[in-house]
């Protein structure tokens, strides 16, 4: 093991504070050309040293482990700005001072529909409501993943991934339908990875990929999601709230799902169905045609360079998922710049 360095550094000279003034009098003048630094830099260095003495040593004088991440990165959040665990426990629903609210006696799961699902989630995503471990919002649920579902099925209290499943049926993805929910819990390990999303219904007949209603940082968000999620997706399980009522799946589906697949209807430039021209997919653009590019490039399997998901704007994310699809059509050169011509739109939408 490598002993810390440790090097002197002077007090600064133009710093007419307490500490330097002090540390100017007690310590020698400083070699000629050598930049002096602030006392603070100090207590930056014993800091520093600690730490590494605590991480070299740890118990019995092993390298002590890194801690484990408490969860997979999703896009659009930073791994930096990940919580320091996925979600809080199973608790009760909390008034308007941040309270625990008692629930009424003999609280039973409240019946609902498949539209009012989808309406509850959306008036979070309206409210941007930020992600919180420990923050409640006004309608007293829990402002992270599990909370989120808590309020969309009109739960009497806030539950956890842990304890969704109990409150609802394991289905299959064959069964899906606008207000079902697609699960992860990781028993071994419940900070780790844990998330829950609702299902807002497919984005095409292919059924690769659907509007997801979920909680996640920095606030709640609606966004068109690969099956089954963006990381660990054989993780997640799709279940139905045992409240919901049936007879409701064909409004909450129209509810949740986008417009109709492009290439369908639209313009029809250089003979090809729904293919807007050139001009829609350069530096700048911002229409809808942009969007329908990349969730087509995420139902193709062409998305992973999104962060965020395909949004009107083109970006470099658009450019590369192009790119990539046009090499796996063999096109080298000129032919696979990332953007897509009349032949890139027909191969990409047939």
């Amino acid at each position: 093991m490598e002993t810390p360095v440790f090097e002197e550094i002077e007090p600064a000279s133009d710093c007419d504070c307490a500490g330097c003034r002090h540390w100017r009098r007690v310590l020698p003048h400083a070699p000629a050309g050598r930049a002096l630094a602030h006392p603070a830099a100090y207590r930056t260095l014993v800091a520093a040293a600690a730490a590494t003495a605590v991480s070299v040593l740890g118990a019995g004088g092993a390298a002590a482990l890194p801690a484990a991440a408490h969860a997979a990165h999703r896009p659009g959040v930073p791994a930096g700005d990940e919580p320091g665990t996925p979600q809080g426990p199973r608790g009760p629903l909390h008034g308007p001072v941040g309270r625990p609210a008692a629930p009424p006696a003999g609280a039973e799961l409240a019946g609902i529909t498949r539209t009012e699902i989808i309406d509850r989630a959306k008036s979070w995503v309206a409210a941007k409501v930020p992600y919180s471990l420990t923050a409640y919002w006004s309608d007293g649920y829990r402002q992270d993943c599990s909370g989120f579902v808590s309020m969309a099925w009109k739960l009497p209290a806030n539950e956890w991934t842990g304890s969704l499943g109990t409150v609802a049926d394991r289905i299959t993805k064959e069964e899906l339908q606008p207000g079902d929910i697609l699960l992860f819990h990781n028993e071994s390990d419940p900070q780790k990875g844990s998330h829950v999303v609702i299902f807002g219904g497919w984005t095409d007949g292919t059924r690769t990929a659907y509007t997801a209603y979920e909680q996640t940082p920095p606030h709640t968000r609606k966004l068109d999601t690969p099956y089954a999620y963006w990381s660990d997706s054989a993780q997640y399980l799709p279940y139905r709230y045992k409240g919901v009522a049936a007879g409701d799946a064909a409004k909450a589906g129209a509810a949740g799902t986008e417009e109709a697949p492009p290439g369908a209807a639209g313009p029809a430039s250089h003979g090809v169905a729904g293919y807007p021209g050139r001009a829609m997919f350069r530096p700048g653009a911002d229409n809808p045609y942009v969007t329908r590019l990349g969730r087509q490039l995420v139902r193709k399997g062409f998305g992973t360079y999104y962060t965020r998901g395909p949004g009107p704007r083109w970006g470099e994310a658009d450019r590369r998922g192009v790119q990539a699809f046009q090499r796996a059509q063999g096109w080298r050169g000129g032919a696979a710049d990332g953007y897509p011509g009349p032949e890139t739109w027909r191969r990409l939408f047939s």
